[in-house]
C-alpha cells in the first residue's frame, strides 16, 4: 500500500544507456527473481568478452549487477544462477557492442548537444546535485563516465530508429485483435484525484502535540470554508511532498491509501472538501477534484498505445535478427570465466 507522502524510488532511471536498459529488462523477464551476489574478485580482473577487438571489461560486469540489485528483490543466487545469469549480462553487454560499433557507421548531428541534454533530463529527475552523484557513485560510475554511456546510448537508439524502426508497421487489425484477447488489461477500476493538506505528527507525539496539530487543521478547515484558496493554504501549511504541487495526490484507486483517507476522498464528491481526517500521519483536509468510473478503457482511447507497445515489440524481436546475422560474420570472444 502506498503512503499518503509516497516517493517514487529514482534508483538507476538516470543511466539510459542502451546495454544497461537491456540488461535491466532481460533479467527482469526472464531471469531469476533474486539478486545477484557481487562478483566474485576473479571477474574484475580482465575483459569478459571481446568484439571484433574491443574488450568488454568485467567492471561492466559488476556495473550490471549493481543495477540488478537495485531492481530485483533482496536474495541470494547458487553459484551456477549466478553463472547463468553472468553468461545472459555478458551476452547482452556483445549485443550493445555490436550494436554501438554498427552505429558508428552513420552521422548524428549535434550530438555533443544531445548527450547534454540527456544529462540535463537525468539531473532533473533528483532534488539535487548531491543525489545525483550518490546515485550514479552507487553504481561505481562518474559523470565522465555517465556522459560516455548517454552518448553511446544516443548513438545505438539512432541507428535502431534510422535503420529498422522505418520497417516495423502494426496495422489496426493487430492492434483490435491484441486489445480483444487483452480485454482484462484495459479494465479501469474506480479511481479519485484528490488535493489534501496535512497537519503531520510524529508517531510518538504526545497528547498536547496531536492537539495542537488538529488545532491548526481545523483553522485552516475554516479558512477554506470561508473562501481561502486550498492549493495555495496546501503550499503553506502542508507537511507532505505533495505541498509542493498544491497538495495534489493525483489519481488513485481503493487500497493504495490508508483506510480513513481513502474513504474520506471516495465520499466526497468532485469540489468537496471533506472535514478534518485523523490517520497515523496526522490529520488531513481532503479536496476531491475528479472521479472516474469502473470500466473497461474503449479501444479508440487505448489504440495509441497498443500500436506502441506492439511496435516496439517487431523492433525488439527485427533487433533480434539483425543481432543474429550480425554475429555471423563478427569476431566475439567470450572470456568470462
Amino acid at each position: 500500500m502506498r503512503t499518503l507522502c509516497h516517493i517514487t524510488c529514482r534508483s538507476l532511471t538516470l543511466i539510459t544507456a542502451f546495454s544497461l536498459f537491456v540488461i535491466s529488462a532481460s533479467a527482469a523477464e526472464s531471469g531469476p527473481k533474486t539478486t545477484p551476489a557481487p562478483a566474485a574478485d576473479a571477474l574484475l580482473r580482465g575483459p569478459v568478452a571481446r568484439v571484433n577487438g574491443t574488450d568488454i571489461p568485467a567492471a561492466e560486469l559488476k556495473r550490471a549487477h549493481k543495477i540488478l540489485e537495485a531492481s530485483q528483490p533482496v536474495g541470494q543466487l547458487s553459484a551456477a544462477e549466478q553463472k547463468e545469469l553472468d553468461t545472459r549480462v555478458v551476452d547482452q553487454l556483445v549485443s550493445a557492442e555490436l550494436l554501438y560499433q554498427a552505429g558508428l557507421k552513420l552521422e548524428i548531428k549535434d550530438l555533443d548537444k544531445q548527450v547534454d541534454a540527456k544529462i540535463v533530463q537525468s539531473k532533473g529527475r533528483f532534488a539535487s546535485e548531491a543525489e545525483f552523484a550518490k546515485a550514479i557513485q552507487a553504481i561505481d560510475m562518474t559523470e565522465k563516465e555517465l556522459r560516455e554511456y548517454t552518448r553511446r546510448d544516443l548513438i545505438i537508439s539512432n541507428f535502431v530508429t534510422s535503420t529498422i524502426a522505418p520497417k516495423i508497421a502494426v496495422s489496426e487489425e493487430e492492434s483490435k485483435k491484441f486489445y480483444d484477447q487483452n480485454m482484462d488489461k484495459f479494465r479501469q477500476e474506480e479511481q479519485v484525484r484528490a488535493s489534501h493538506i496535512l497537519c503531520g505528527i510524529d508517531t510518538k507525539a504526545s497528547a498536547e502535540e496531536k492537539k495542537k496539530a488538529r488545532e491548526k487543521a481545523e483553522k485552516l478547515r475554516k479558512e477554506l470554508a470561508n473562501g481561502a484558496d486550498f492549493a495555495t493554504l496546501a503550499k503553506e501549511n502542508s507537511s507532505c511532498p505533495s505541498s509542493k504541487q498544491g497538495g495534489d495526490l493525483g489519481f488513485f484507486g481503493r487500497g493504495q491509501m490508508v483506510p480513513p483517507f481513502e474513504q474520506a476522498a471516495f465520499a466526497l464528491k468532485p469540489g468537496e472538501i471533506s472535514g478534518v481526517v485523523e490517520t497515523q500521519f496526522g490529520y488531513h483536509i481532503i479536496k476531491q477534484t475528479e472521479k472516474t468510473k469502473a470500466e473497461t478503457v474503449p479501444f479508440s482511447t487505448v489504440r495509441p498505445r497498443i500500436e506502441d507497445y506492439l511496435k516496439n515489440q517487431k523492433i525488439n524481436a527485427a533487433v533480434g535478427d539483425f543481432l543474429t546475422e550480425l554475429r555471423k560474420t563478427a569476431k566475439v570472444e567470450v572470456l568470462l570465466k
